[in-house]
């Protein structure tokens, strides 16, 4: 896996996204809901196992895809093995970073929350998002609590 350079940014930007945060959070919603058979920290990161069912290991593709697009501080490497489809998930050498894979981690139980309670979620670990006029988010800052 290619993990970025500490040095990269921690910064969600979803500004040329093709979907919403709405969106994001259902599509995840729906893989976990449907595909997830279990997940466990590893010594890179975190890695999601998800039933290989037709189409699952291209979904997991495309939401990969979007969130590295927006969130380049994220690294992913997804294979097949036998039945299930391996997601594994790290970032950056970063404090920040890691505070948001800790709660990438969580997904399976967060992404049925909004965009609005998970940000509200996200500030209550120590999460600060700064954002730019127009909603852009240009810095995550972890403050822990």
């Amino acid at each position: 896996m290619d993990i970025p350079p500490a040095s990269t940014p921690v910064v969600c930007d979803m500004t040329s996204a093709t979907d919403t945060p709405q969106q994001r959070l259902d599509a995840y919603q729906r893989l976990f809901g449907q595909y997830l058979v279990g997940r466990e920290k590893t010594t890179q990161g975190i890695r999601f196992r998800l039933r290989n069912q037709p189409g699952v290991e291209d979904q997991v593709r495309q939401l990969a895809a979007r969130e590295k697009a927006c969130c380049a501080f994220f690294a992913f490497d997804i294979r097949t093995d036998g039945d299930q489809v391996i997601w594994d998930c790290a970032v950056s050498d970063n404090d920040t970073a890691r505070a948001l894979l800790a709660e990438y981690y969580l997904l399976p139980e967060t992404a049925a929350q909004t965009p609005d309670q998970l940000g509200d979620h996200l500030a209550a670990k120590g999460l600060r998002f700064i954002t730019e006029p127009g909603g852009t988010v240009h810095q995550i800052i972890h403050q822990p609590t």
